[in-house]
This record gives structure tokens, C-alpha cells and sequence, in this order.
């Protein structure tokens, strides 16, 4: 019609139905035009159908918006009708801008989402995540190669591989680190943590080979015991024989023949007396470093229960109540909650304490106002923790990396064996022990389980 304005289109619109309505009116009064009539009627319902179809179309555009954005529909645009007007214009610019919105927020998402990907297959971390169902729902390609499969759906699928897999990840907790060998090249340390998403529980797995990691710190170990095992017995050995060979010469030299018996002088006796004495002294060192070693290398599996930590050290203290007195040390001891329980071996645990309470007490003895604390709580990381702190005179930095090391000691009668035992029996309980000091204040060792 040539009109290019939406309102006078549809004021064109709704004039023309008036004058058809009133037509229709004039016409039905007078019976022989009744035919006339009925036609201007149609005509002039159609006109009334064609103006509420040509009012809604505002409405049918914005049903098909929202409906591209329901089905991520950004492709098509808004433009076929800007001729009807500028309000026509200014909706159809406004719907594409949001779509383009849309269509820019989608792409940043796929890029992002691309991204993620990359980095959680490139990772050298094993990554695998499953609902309550077992259905896996992400899964690296490290991850794979540990469970050794191309392809899986289900973590049940696991069992075919290695039923003590199967498991482990089946029955791991949040928070808690299992390790599961699966060769002689493959020693996996796992962890878990749960996350709910849409609603629904899933479990995210970490798998980690620490195989490499432990070989090389198998073989650091090993030479620092064997370099300790050379220190201490070459510090044997080494008075050994050169006291043998002094006696040798003492021997050859003094001894006198007469009478077909040998003579020597009390002097010489005296040498000889001394150092035979130092032999064995040297000997009896040496039979005592073997004995630490064997007790090193030889500890029992441990017989784990239920243990009340706070029956636990209170028999601790009355264990150590006579030399707690004699060294006139501030002792005391608590346990918050009263009802903490550990699981561990009752006489594995009682060694550990004995041990580190007795090295609190001798950290000590040269200071005034000694004190000793041992107690048992639970940390901001919800783990048990038995604490042995004392105000002593403290550990050097460079000390407290290498007490732990077998027969490393820092006092002067020490055999340098206690700590690693109390590391060694924690590690088989799947626990930790660690120490925290400063000099001329404190030393704090704790055990978590």
C-alpha cells in the first residue's frame, strides 16, 4: 500500500474496518442488498482477522526469540520486517544484539570448555570422575593408561583389570590418600573429593604414580644408611686395628724367651691389659649399633584396635611419673574430646611416645622451669593428633631435616635410632610424624593418624 509505518498501517487498518462496519450497518437495513451486506460482513471480519494477525506478529517474534534461546538457536537474525517501521527496527536490532550476545557467550564457552579439555588430558595426573552409579562421566588419558583400557563406561569395568583397583576407588574416602601397586613400575597414590553437580553426587578421583618418585628416594635413603653404616663402622674398626697392631709390636718386642717360656714386662702387661680393654669396649659399641639396626630393619606388623587415646596417655604418664619426678619437670597432659578413638597398635604407639616424651624431658634438663606438654585433639583438617611439645633448647634448621635419618643423633650418648623407629612405626599405622622448633624455645613433635 505503500506505507512504511507500522501505526499508520495499522490506523489505515482500523479505519477501514470502521467504514466497512459502518457499510455493513446500511446495508442490512435494507433487505434487498442483504447479499451486499453478508459480503461487506466477510470482508469485513477477514479485515478484523488480518489486523489482530498483523498486531501479533510482535508477539510471534518474540516467542521465536525465546525460543531460540531455549534450543541455543543463535544463528537466525531478526530483519525480514524493518520496512514496518522503525519500532519494527529498533525490536528486531535489540533481538539481535542479544543473540549475538548469546552466540559470543557460547563461543568463550566452547573455547573454555576446549581448554579444560587440553589441560585435563595433557596433565600428567590421572584424573577420573564417576556418579553413585559407577558411570564415568570424565576420564584423562592418563587415567586410561593406569587402568589400562581404551575405552570405559562404567567403573565396574575396572574389576576385569585389578580387583584391588576396583577397590580402592570403589570404597575411597574424601580427603584420605590410598596407594594401590599395580606392577613393578606402577605404585599409584589416590585421592578422592566429592562434588555435587545438577543435583547429583559424583566422585573425583586423582592417580598419581609415585613409583619413580619413591625409587629415587629409596636410593637416597640407602646411601645415607650406608654412609651412616660406614661412619659408624670405620669408628669401630679403626681403633680395632690399630690397637692390634700395637699389641702385635708389643709383643714382638717384649716378649722374652727364657727357658722355654716367655717373659714380659709389667709394663708391657699394663699396655697389653689396655688395650684389650679398648678392644672390647670398641666391640661391645659395635654389637650395640648391630642390635639397633637389627630392631630397625625388624619391626613387627602391628596388631591394630580401637584404642581410647585418652587411656593411652594417661598410662603413658604414670609410666614415665618416676623420671618425670626425678627430673623435676612441668609435666601435663590432656585430651580434647575425651572420647577420641585411633586405630593402631597399643605397644607400637606406647614405644613412640615413651621415646619422644623421654627426649622432651632430657631437651630440658638444662633449662629453668622445664616444662613438658603432651597432648591429644583434633586439627582444623579433621585428623587426630597426639602432640609432645617441651621448652627446651631446641633443634637447629638444618638438624630437623635429618633426625629421622637411622642412627642421626644430635646428643652425645644418642643412638640416633629412636626417631627413625618412631617415623617407621607411624608410617606402618598410615600416619605421620613431624617436629616443629625453634632454638632456646620450643620443640613440638606430632603424631597424626
Amino acid at each position: 500500500m505503500g506505507f512504511n509505518s507500522f501505526r499508520v498501517r495499522v490506523l489505515f487498518r482500523v479505519l477501514l474496518m470502521s467504514v466497512l462496519i459502518a457499510l455493513f450497518i446500511y446495508l442490512i437495513e435494507d433487505s434487498s442488498k442483504i447479499v451486499s451486506a453478508v459480503i461487506v460482513g466477510l470482508f469485513t471480519v477477514a479485515v478484523i482477522v488480518e489486523l489482530f494477525h498483523y498486531i501479533e506478529s510482535t508477539n510471534r517474534k518474540l516467542t521465536r526469540f525465546l525460543e531460540s534461546v531455549r534450543y541455543s538457536d543463535f544463528i537466525s537474525g531478526f530483519s525480514a520486517d524493518d520496512q514496518l517501521g522503525k519500532s519494527f527496527k529498533d525490536l528486531n536490532s535489540a533481538f539481535n544484539e542479544v543473540l549475538e550476545a548469546f552466540r559470543k557467550a557460547r563461543s568463550e564457552k566452547e573455547e573454555h570448555g576446549q581448554y579444560l579439555n587440553t589441560v585435563v588430558q595433557q596433565i600428567g595426573t590421572g584424573l577420573l570422575s564417576f556418579d553413585t552409579m559407577g558411570n564415568i562421566e570424565l576420564i584423562n588419558a592418563v587415567a586410561k593408561k593406569y587402568l589400562r583400557t581404551p575405552q570405559i563406561h562404567n567403573i565396574s569395568e575396572v574389576r576385569e583389570k585389578s580387583e584391588t583397583l576396583f577397590h580402592v576407588l570403589s570404597e575411597i574416602k574424601p580427603g584420605v590418600n590410598r596407594l594401590c601397586r599395580l606392577d613393578a613400575k606402577h605404585q599409584l597414590a589416590i585421592n578422592a573429593t566429592e562434588l555435587i553437580l545438577h543435583g547429583n553426587l559424583y566422585k573425583l578421583i586423582t592417580l598419581q604414580n609415585i613409583q619413580p618418585e619413591l625409587q629415587r628416594n629409596e636410593v637416597e635413603a640407602w646411601q645415607k644408611l650406608t654412609s651412616v653404616l660406614r661412619h659408624e663402622i670405620m669408628n669401630s674398626i679403626t681403633p680395632i686395628a690399630s690397637l692390634t697392631s700395637t699389641l702385635k709390636e708389643i709383643l714382638i718386642e717384649d716378649l722374652i724367651q727364657k727357658n722355654g717360656t716367655f717373659e714380659i714386662g709389667t709394663e708391657s702387661v699394663d699396655d697389653l691389659q689396655e688395650g684389650l680393654n679398648t678392644i672390647e669396649g670398641r666391640s661391645y659399641g659395635l654389637i650395640k649399633f648391630i642390635d639397633a639396626y637389627r630392631d630397625y630393619t625388624s619391626i613387627p606388623e602391628p596388631q591394630k584396635a580401637q584404642i581410647n587415646l585418652y587411656e593411652l596417655l594417661e598410662h603413658i604418664a604414670n609410666l614415665m611419673k618416676i623420671e618425670i619426678r626425678k627430673s623435676k619437670v612441668k609435666f601435663a597432659w590432656s585430651v580434647t574430646p575425651k572420647n577420641l578413638l585411633i586405630d593402631a597398635d597399643n605397644e607400637l604407639m606406647e614405644q613412640v611416645l615413651i621415646n619422644l616424651v623421654k627426649n622432651a624431658i632430657e631437651a630440658v634438663c638444662e633449662k629453668q622451669n622445664p616444662e613438658v606438654r603432651l597432648t591429644g585433639c583434633v586439627d582444623k583438617d579433621s585428623q587426630i593428633c597426639i602432640k609432645v611439645h617441651d621448652n627446651g633448647q631446641g633443634i637447629l634448621p638444618e638438624a630437623q631435616e635429618r633426625i629421622f635419618i637411622p642412627f642421626y643423633t644430635t646428643k652425645k650418648n644418642g643412638s640416633g635410632i629412636g626417631l627413625a623407629l618412631s617415623r617407621q612405626i607411624m608410617q606402618l599405622h598410615n600416619g605421620t610424624i613431624s617436629v616443629e622448633s625453634q632454638l632456646d624455645k620450643y620443640t613440638e613433635f606430632t603424631l597424626k593418624f
